[in-house]
């Protein structure tokens, strides 16, 4: 009997001791110590303080703070530190000129300028608050960030060091070796190089010359992708030298003849979404109601892809039930229910229309006039001057207004299996019908003032084309 109770009254002590070392420890971590050169003790509004100096040493739990003079309040447990404030825990270190430390919270506070690293970052602004217990930062006034890959600025951020995360506002700006992301808000993540942006948002890629707006960015370096899904509007500058003696000017204001000038050249392209894959295809994509301006060429479609290096611009339809993607170019209207456009130079040189084509120009002069032809493909090729040719094939009709000295000339119908039409000076030139070949020649005297009677199966005049100003307003 007499064992077993010894025995219960052991475990009880036993027991008991782990508590008591532990609030011990405890009281360790929650009071801080301040010790340097000399001391001196005094009382302020009935508070016990104690004025520090000289190789002055806070010490709370890891962290380690030191600086020329310290004054401490026994009560409240916090200290006011002045003169190359070093703080420290692990592998953190901040300096600043001067701080204030909250040791019930742990807490360091600087307003005369602070820098944070901790040996995967630099941080430095106006001013900041560093929670010890949460490793976390909370800096304000010029921040900047700055680590082995990118750098970033902002009026407010908020450091996670455990998460290796920040979470940027007001006038927020992401530098890296391809992008520099601008935003209202921006939450950065340093191990995966993921970043989310929200409103206002700009990414800006240098290489390409190329601006993408919105108002809501996920940025994904390591998988080079990014995605733009509010309000996405995209603005490429193509800038390049060649002859135009209309712009270049001397100083007696006078065109200066045969000098190089510089001509530039806006793409843009609007949707509901978009996605940018910067692989070794580096292809772009719009999905949603894409609308395209490029000067004399536009576009609206469901779903665009632009293959920059290979200057291919592909547009389709996304279903059966869906409609066609429409493009126009100068004068000429184009649908089909897949259309790729081949560049040189960022100049239109072929373009293929597959599935149903239907291609209709309007006559400059006669307004009410205009030439069609639908087939299953058609083959458009270009020059520095328009089109100069255009290959149809699979159950071809065709509607050619004549002329003659520009002079109204009735038109030809004609229907065939394949055909060829070239053109100079941007007029017909030549119409070659293939297999199985049906023409029908009708009078100007038929013709007039009935040229809109005489139109092919599909024919539209769509009136929804895109223009900068529609793009660019909002």
């Amino acid at each position: 009997m007499i064992k077993g109770f010894l025995l219960k009254c052991i475990v009880f002590v036993a027991t008991g001791i782990i508590p008591l070392q532990a609030q011990q420890q405890n009281q360790q971590e929650q009071f801080i110590t301040v010790i340097g050169d000399s001391l001196m003790g005094k009382m302020i509004a009935g508070e016990s303080i104690r004025e520090v100096y000289g190789h002055v040493v806070l010490t709370q739990g890891r962290v380690v703070i030191t600086c020329d003079k310290a004054v401490q309040y026994l009560s409240s447990n916090n200290a006011d530190l002045e003169g190359n404030v070093i703080a420290k825990q692990d592998t953190l270190t901040i300096l600043t000129p001067k701080a204030k430390y909250f040791g019930n919270e742990k807490r360091s506070r600087s307003v005369s300028g602070v820098t944070l690293n901790d040996t995967k970052v630099i941080l430095t602004a106006d001013s900041g608050d560093y929670f010890f217990r949460e490793d976390r930062a909370f800096f304000q006034g010029d921040v900047k960030m700055y680590d082995t890959a990118t750098t970033l600025t902002s009026d407010q951020m908020t450091y996670f060091k455990s998460q290796n995360r920040m979470v940027a506002v007001k006038h927020v700006k992401i530098i890296d070796s391809t992008n520099t992301i601008e935003a209202d808000s921006l939450e950065h993540f340093r191990s995966t190089r993921i970043t989310f942006a929200n409103k206002n948002v700009k990414i800006t890629n240098t290489g390409n010359n190329t601006v993408i707006y919105g108002d809501h960015l996920e940025d994904y370096v390591q998988r080079s992708y990014t995605l733009i899904n509010i309000n996405p509007l995209l603005v490429q500058i193509d800038s390049s030298k060649t002859k135009d003696t209309t712009i270049s000017i001397n100083s007696d204001n006078k065109p200066k003849p045969d000098s190089s000038s510089v001509r530039i050249d806006t793409l843009i392209i609007r949707s509901n979404v978009m996605e940018a894959y910067r692989d070794t295809v580096n292809r772009f994509e719009a999905t949603d109601s894409v609308r395209i301006w490029r000067g004399p060429f536009a576009s609206v479609n469901d779903y665009t892809i632009y293959f920059r290096k290979q200057e291919r611009i592909v547009t389709k339809k996304m279903g059966q039930h869906r409609p066609q993607p429409i493009l126009w170019n100068e004068n000429t209207q184009m649908t089909g229910d897949s259309v790729a456009i081949h560049l040189h130079n960022n100049r239109i040189r072929l373009l293929d229309v597959i599935g149903t084509g239907f291609l209709l120009s309007q006559n400059e002069i006669y307004k009410k006039r205009y030439d069609q032809i639908s087939g299953e493909k058609i083959f458009i090729s270009f020059d520095s001057t328009g089109i100069t040719s255009t290959e149809v094939k699979g159950s071809v009709l065709s509607i050619y207004f004549m002329y003659e000295k520009d002079s109204a000339n009735g038109l030809t119908k004609s229907s065939s299996q394949n055909a060829m039409i070239l053109f100079k000076d941007r007029k017909v030139s030549t119409v070659s019908m293939y297999s199985f070949p049906k023409s029908d020649y009708y009078p100007e005297k038929l013709v007039e003032h009935k040229e809109l009677s005489f139109t092919l199966p599909g024919y539209v005049i769509f009136t929804n084309r895109p223009t900068k100003k529609d793009l660019i307003k909002k």
